[in-house]
Order: C-alpha cells, then sequence, then structure tokens
C-alpha cells in the first residue's frame, strides 16, 4: 500500500431498490456529507432524488453507450471516482440496491483506492434478492436457494438441486457473452431452457420477477410453464425464480449417525 499525497476518500454505497424507501440513514450520511457524488442509477427521477442531498451529483450513465463494451464503460466509472479522491476530495459513488452485487465498479474502485492508500469503504443496501425473499415469499432457510448469473449458469456444468430454488439474475441477458448488449431474444432463452430441462420438466411453473423501484409501482411477478420462457418479454432487470420441482430427499445414514449422537450422554 503505498502513501496517499491527499486526503482523499471514498465510499460506495446502496440506495435500495425503491425509491426513497430503503436507503439507510449511515447511506444518507455519506452522500451528504461527500464532496462530490457520482450516480450510476439509469432513472432520472432518482438523480434528482439525489440532488436533494447533495449539490454536485455527476451521472455516471453517460459512459453507456451503444455498440461500447460494458467492461470499458465499468472502468469509466472506476477512473471517474478515482480522479477525484487522488485529487483530494471526499467521493460517494451512490449504486441501486447493493453496491457489492452484480456491480463490478465499486469492488474495483474500492480496491484500487485501498492500494494507494485511501480510505475506502463499502456500504450495504437493500438488494433485489431481498425484494425477491419479500415479494416471493420465500424463506431461503426452508428448502435453500442456489443463485447464478444466467449466462455463467448456461456456459458452465453448475451442480442443480431441484428440491432447492433456483435463481438465475439478469435473464434477458440470458447467454450474452460480447460484452456489447443490453438484451437477447428468444433464441437465446430456448438455449436456457434446454438446460433446464436437464433438471426440469417442461410444465414447471417458473416466476419471471422484476421487484418495483418506486413506490407507487408493484413488482413484476409473472408464472409461466418452463417451456413459454423464451416467448416472454424480458430486460436485463428481470430475474427468473424456479421453485422446487421435488422434495427434499432425506440421508438416512447421515440422521442415523446425528441420532447416536444425540443419545451420547453429555
Amino acid at each position: 500500500m503505498s502513501t496517499p499525497s491527499s486526503t482523499g476518500s471514498l465510499a460506495c454505497v446502496g440506495i435500495g431498490i425503491t425509491l426513497g424507501s430503503h436507503i439507510t440513514p449511515l447511506a444518507r450520511s455519506h452522500i451528504e456529507k461527500a464532496d462530490v457524488v457520482f450516480a450510476a442509477v439509469s432513472d432520472g427521477v432518482v438523480e434528482l432524488w439525489l440532488k436533494e442531498m447533495h449539490p454536485d451529483v455527476r451521472s455516471l450513465q453517460p459512459l453507456y453507450a451503444e455498440g461500447k463494451h460494458r467492461m470499458e464503460t465499468y472502468r469509466g466509472m472506476v477512473d471517474a471516482m478515482l480522479t477525484e479522491v487522488r485529487a483530494g476530495k471526499r467521493v460517494c459513488g451512490v449504486f441501486y440496491g447493493h453496491p457489492g452485487i452484480f456491480a463490478w465498479a465499486p469492488h474495483r474502485a474500492i480496491k484500487v483506492a485501498r492500494e494507494e492508500g485511501y480510505p475506502a469503504h463499502m456500504e450495504p443496501g437493500i438488494s433485489s434478492e431481498d425484494c425477491l425473499y419479500a415479494d416471493l415469499g420465500i424463506d431461503p432457510g426452508a428448502a435453500g436457494c442456489l443463485h447464478f448469473e444466467t449466462t455463467q449458469f448456461m456456459v458452465y456444468r453448475r451442480n442443480v438441486d431441484p428440491s432447492a430454488w433456483l435463481i438465475l439474475w439478469q435473464v434477458g441477458l440470458a447467454g450474452e457473452q460480447t460484452g456489447h448488449r443490453f438484451a437477447t431474444g428468444p433464441a437465446y432463452r430456448q438455449v436456457l431452457v434446454d438446460v433446464l430441462a436437464r433438471d426440469y420438466p417442461a410444465d414447471h411453473e417458473v416466476i419471471i420477477y422484476c421487484a418495483a423501484t418506486l413506490p407507487f409501482q408493484s413488482p413484476r411477478m409473472e408464472r409461466i410453464p418452463l417451456s413459454q420462457l423464451p416467448l416472454a418479454d424480458l430486460t436485463a432487470a428481470e430475474t427468473l425464480a424456479v421453485p422446487p420441482a421435488r422434495k427434499l430427499e432425506a440421508d438416512s445414514e447421515i440422521q442415523a449417525r446425528l441420532t447416536a449422537l444425540d443419545l451420547v450422554p453429555a
């Protein structure tokens, strides 16, 4: 770790999913006390809301462009924040949901800032995962949950347990490997269905989910047969929740061992 030549610092905070409802007092404090705030939010209403908390809010959305590789955009976000940190500013990066979930730039910015000797902190926020549990009534402790990014799930052989919930993130980007597109089409989702068909029947009910981002909105919770997924209207914001397709299978040998231990006097 090098010794910084200025007193700059970085805080990457999550403002939750639903506007105004999920922000924590500590995240708000980081925003209000910063010298400059960078906002990685796609909704102009959210940017206006942030500007009520701080006079210098700079949008990172212009870094996105059609045909531009997403990693180039993310590196641009890191550079923008660190330039101000190196200039001695207290910088706050604001991100939807939790700043460490499906967000490469905050992790990278914090890592580089710390390597250069600057204080850097990540403040968690309510994520889409938290909203999903609440909206769909899922207790991950009941049958368990497996979580995967959809394309990663498709291109690598992952072990699936059909007795647990399977949560696939960014299903509208299923099969996207170029880094340039913001959505894929029915043919790509058919490949996903074929992968899932290894463990689930075609008529198995799945749930297309998207959390509400504004207080007057309702979450999307659309139930369809797995076979109909290629025809669904999807964006990168949607998540696919696949309910268990079979009951938990008891391991009688392990159960017997544990029962025997229970009988041993304390």
